[in-house]
């Protein structure tokens, strides 16, 4: 219960979902939560019930796409707990809102454009925020979300893959150059998963097809990445870098 007792992780995309997921999860095991998303409200409430339960957490509104954003992330967790120890990637755009669904021609470029600034630049953008901090403690924990739909070479969301595969080589570059600080860097390729948030019949059908071309024939849940990101985040974790999990109930395997 106690294995990241005291550590400082942010987690973002941190209101809804799986990210709430996370954030949960992360506390239960002693962390003190930044919760961080461009939903203030949403950060808020769960922060909220992070401190009725017991747990230390702060809400930050946060636009990962924006450099000042990020920042005001960074200082307002250094300025609340002295430290950062952690950085769970989560924010991303796939269900909220939905991505085009259709032909690489079909997807309008304002999209292409939104998922880009999101998902990819996101994660840079908030790991520039924070590796100074860790820099100077000598320290760091760097958890990028991508997805199980990059080894899949999922079709009909091209934008989406795309942004989730950039994702892996930024884990794999920036691990090459952040080890000299004992800061490690690593990600995790989910595979499609029910959100807390979501109950939409059409959906439903998908995670049911997608389901039989698992060796695990269920519906994964927010709760089976919990796991992967814990230990990612923890001193288990500790000679483990530039890695990438896939945890999809065994639909790829490598």
């Amino acid at each position: 219960m106690d294995r990241l007792k005291d550590q400082v992780l942010i987690v973002t995309g941190g209101a809804h979902g799986i990210g709430r997921a996370y954030c949960e999860g992360l506390a239960a095991e002693g962390a003190r939560i930044v919760v961080a998303d461009i939903d203030g409200n949403g950060a808020d409430a769960v922060a909220a019930a992070l401190g009725e339960a017991g747990h230390d957490a702060l809400a930050v509104a946060a636009d990962v796409s924006q450099p000042e954003s990020t920042e005001n992330m960074a200082r307002a967790a250094m300025e609340r707990f002295g430290r950062i120890d952690g950085l769970v990637n989560n924010a991303a755009i796939y269900q909220r809102p939905a991505v085009t669904r259709g032909p690489f021609e079909e997807i309008p470029l304002d999209e292409w454009d939104r998922l880009m600034a999101v998902n990819l630049r996101g994660v840079f953008l908030s790991c520039r925020a924070v590796v100074p901090h860790m820099k100077e403690q000598g320290s760091g924990k760097i958890v990028n979300i991508s997805s199980g739909t990059v080894f899949n070479g999922s079709a009909q969301m091209l934008h989406y893959v795309t942004s989730k595969a950039g994702v892996i080589g930024l884990t794999r570059a920036l691990a090459r150059e952040l080890g000299d600080y004992n800061i490690n860097v690593n990600a995790v390729a989910p595979g499609l998963t029910v959100s807390m948030d979501e109950h939409d019949e059409e959906k439903e059908i998908r995670f049911q097809t997608r389901m039989q071309a698992r060796s695990l024939k269920r519906l994964e849940t927010p709760q089976d990445l919990v796991g992967a990101v814990l230990f990612l985040c923890s001193s288990d974790s500790d000679f483990m870098t530039g890695q990438t999990m896939v945890v999809d109930g065994g639909a790829q395997m490598h």
